[in-house]
């Protein structure tokens, strides 16, 4: 038996665009990864500096209680909801538990069923495939606002549902009462309800709900089927700190931490120190937001873009996303990612994505570039 899993989105651009050559008149500006350019904080690099000596330690595949009680805190503040220490576990980020967990949650069941949003992170389809489990797409489209169709029918037949809000690539953002509807569901139906929340710091004006505090104006004060991932790798421009939690379902968290035990995916003493400084400290992340929100700004005036609500993610309509990508880099050396790498059974097609992560100067100068490309290319 061999995995069959498909090229990462990033392996199909190199591809794509191996045989384009950039235009020389630009200097290149590379908009595919949504992985923050800016510096990361001095909290963050000196207490890893100052807590190195710790490395000659093993650290606890459960975390340490410092980490533990901060990133607890981090959801009181956030999202209003008080955790036990037993209702959370710190992760090596997000992908390795978005990549596992269904595989332990799934273990076992002769004829395992997953969905997820579509467009999407494509760990969620490697997931599946390592669970053998029958994936459901459920589609975001413009028409539907992004937002994933609530049907019975494909429902009942869910072991497993995850949902990515804020949503990568689209942008899109659940209200709270749409997210509880899907609370709701996931006890109707009895499924486990995945919400990826890892773009949840990164908003302009009003902070998105999350799934911990649908359970909760549910009625569903247990998580019961309830599980919440989140990173600090936007909030806190530390994607190379490894720093995530898996929350909610104090029942489903016991096994999935026993599991964990064998996974062995443990960040060492120095990053969890740093790590728990960061989860207790909300300025940095407000800065953070200051200049994505400068971003977003700049894409709505010169784009004429809709208002950026959540993630540092632009979704822009074009006739031909494949044709797109080339022709930016060829004519205006912009290297951005086409939606159809993101998506399955024609979703995303028809879009680029391309993400506001650079300084304002240089997201300036490629939105401009971006201008140019659109005014050309729609008349």
């Amino acid at each position: 038996m061999s995995f069959n899993f498909e090229p990462y989105p990033f392996e199909k651009l190199r591809s794509l665009l191996a045989d384009v050559t950039p235009s020389s008149d630009y200097s290149p500006i590379v908009l595919t990864v949504g992985e923050p350019k800016f510096d990361t904080p001095k909290l963050i690099t000196e207490t890893l500096c100052k807590e190195a000596a710790g490395l000659r330690y093993y650290p606890k595949s459960a975390g340490e209680p410092e980490l533990n009680e901060a990133m607890r805190g981090f959801v009181a503040r956030r999202f209003g909801v008080e955790l036990e220490a037993c209702e959370l576990i710190p992760t090596f980020g997000t992908r390795e538990v978005l990549f596992n967990f269904p595989q332990f949650l799934l273990f076992g069941k002769e004829t395992p069923v997953m969905a997820y949003t579509n467009p999407f992170y494509q760990i969620y389809e490697g997931a599946a495939i390592a669970s053998r489990a029958r994936v459901i797409t459920l589609d975001l489209t413009e028409e539907n606002g992004f937002l994933p169709e609530k049907n019975p029918e494909v429902l009942k037949q869910c072991d497993l549902v995850i949902l990515n809000y804020p949503n990568n690539p689209t942008g899109a953002v659940m209200s709270l009462e749409e997210m509880t509807e899907w609370v709701k569901l996931a006890q109707e139906y009895d499924f486990v309800l995945v919400n990826d929340e890892c773009y949840s710091e990164i908003y302009l004006e009003t902070a998105p709900a999350g799934i911990l505090e649908a359970a909760k104006k549910a009625g569903v004060h247990d998580f019961h089927n309830i599980i919440c991932v989140n990173s600090i790798s936007k909030r806190s421009s530390a994607p190379g700190l490894r720093s995530g939690f898996i929350a909610g379902d104090r029942e489903i968290l016991d096994g999935y931490g026993k599991y964990r035990t064998y996974v062995g995916a443990a960040p060492g003493l120095p990053l969890q120190k740093a790590a728990a400084a960061a989860w207790n400290d909300e300025a940095h992340a407000a800065s953070f937001r200051q200049m994505y929100r400068a971003n977003a700004r700049l894409a709505s005036e010169i784009l004429n873009y809709p208002p950026i609500d959540a993630t540092f993610y632009v979704w822009l309509k074009v006739d031909d996303d494949e044709a797109a990508a080339r022709n930016l880099l060829r004519d205006f050396n912009i290297t951005v990612l086409p939606g159809s790498y993101l998506g399955r059974g024609g979703a995303g097609k028809g879009y680029i994505r391309i993400a506001l992560v650079e300084n304002e100067t240089t997201m300036k100068e490629a939105l401009l570039r971006l201008k140019k490309f659109m005014d050309r290319d729609t008349h």
